[in-house]
């Protein structure tokens, strides 16, 4: 056995998946992996979605069973989060006072909900999703007829919506901005969710502000600035994520929008590495350094660089994919469309199955499919290709797009 200890602080999708990529790799040294929910490891995305609209547990969603993690000999430590770490003595301090040393360190300290500084948001019935906790809270008091208001309308907002009303709750969304999505996709694309929100029986207010949350103890309505009064039993929260860098600030990492790593997922401390929703990481296919708040990237570069930490020289580069369930309709996104001069759509948009092209000077920038997942990998070998196209070429679906990318 190795005498180096690695320590992964966060327990996490990130977190969970870089200890097992380290055993997977050969690591024998000990290996320590430190949460602060009392849960072993699990996936994120389905707390909107499976986990609201059916009676599975943890068991649906962690990422092994408890007993995993004794027979890889990895250390998990749930329920006691890092309070300290010190990079001069390679060491980690746990909430209990434990210390931990270490060889080598892994941050997938995530984030955290963004709350909304509302006068009655700390009322019975007002909740945020991040943890399983929220989850199973939220479930608890959803049912037919229930009147759920959801502030935010973001892909945790909409895939709420969508699960309550799939269980016969009476669904409002409240967003501040003039349509939905608004940093993920073009307006046209988000126009065309909330028609489909609306035609399934949401009560979708855009371009709303919010004054308060109203009732005695336990809410009983949103009250919008207008003097407006949207009835609840309950309100979700989503308007996005922060990520979680006190402990790194502290410790004297670089900083910004997430900690700052280079290609490898090494921090400015050369024994010190971070991956996931808390990374910024540069991209090459933008150009540019992203924080990217997604399952996939949570779970590749958690595993590429638990590979360097071993000695390994991977330079990450994330696909850039998403996706979204709200309702019965699959959005996948690819790209970053923060910037485009032409959108190409492909496919029937009446019938709910098609996908749209971003375009800048002939290059793809982004790529949306709606209920037509099975194009999403040939158009990003199209993106990735830095070709040029034209839009009658990808608009007609006689031209196969594995062609085109092969051509």
């Amino acid at each position: 056995m190795s005498e180096d200890c690695f320590v992964i602080v966060g327990a996490g999708h990130a977190g969970g998946r870089a200890a097992q990529a380290l055993r997977a790799a050969g690591f024998d040294g000990r290996v320590v992996l430190v949460g602060e929910e009392a849960h072993v490891p699990y996936e994120r995305p389905p707390l909107s979605k499976e986990l609201i609209v059916t009676d599975a547990g943890l068991e649906k969603v962690r990422l092994h069973e408890a007993d995993w993690y004794g027979e890889q000999k990895i250390e998990l430590i749930t329920g006691n989060p890092a309070t300290a770490l010190d990079p001069d003595t390679h060491t980690v301090t746990l909430a209990d006072g434990a210390t931990l040393p270490f060889t080598k360190c892994m941050l997938t300290t995530g984030a955290r909900v963004r709350e909304l500084p509302l006068k009655g948001a700390d009322q019975d019935g007002v909740f945020y999703l991040r943890t399983m906790d929220d989850s199973e809270a939220i479930r608890s008091r959803l049912g037919e007829g229930v009147k759920v208001v959801v502030i935010g309308g973001g892909f945790i907002g909409l895939e709420m919506a969508g699960s309550a009303c799939k269980l016969g709750c009476n669904v409002s969304v409240l967003e501040v901005a003039d349509r939905l999505m608004g940093r993920s996709v073009a307006p046209e694309i988000g126009e065309w969710f909330a028609a489909m929100h609306r035609d399934r029986g949401v009560n979708l207010r855009l371009g709303v502000g919010i004054d308060h949350i109203e009732g005695d103890g336990k809410v009983s309505g949103v009250r919008l600035s207008d003097g407006e009064t949207v009835a609840a039993d309950i309100v979700v929260i989503g308007v996005g994520i922060i990520p979680n860098v006190e402990l790194a600030d502290a410790a004297g990492l670089t900083i910004d929008n997430g900690i700052v790593v280079d290609g490898q997922g090494r921090t400015s401390h050369p024994d010190i590495f971070s991956a996931g929703d808390v990374a910024n990481q540069p991209n090459a296919f933008t150009g540019r350094r992203l924080r990217l708040e997604s399952y996939q990237n949570a779970q590749d570069q958690a595993q590429a660089v638990a590979r360097n930490m071993m000695g390994g020289d991977e330079t990450y580069e994330d696909s850039l994919w998403v996706w979204s369930d709200q309702h019965d309709v699959n959005l996948q996104m690819t790209g970053v469309p923060d910037g485009w001069d032409e959108l190409v759509w492909r496919g029937d948009v009446d019938s709910g199955s098609f996908m749209v092209f971003y375009l800048k000077a002939g290059h793809i920038v982004a790529v949306n499919t709606i209920n037509n997942g099975r194009e999403m990998r040939p158009a990003q070998r199209l993106m990735q290709s830095g070709k040029t196209f034209t839009a009658a070429e990808l608009s007609d679906p006689e031209v196969k797009l594995l062609k085109l990318a092969k051509s």
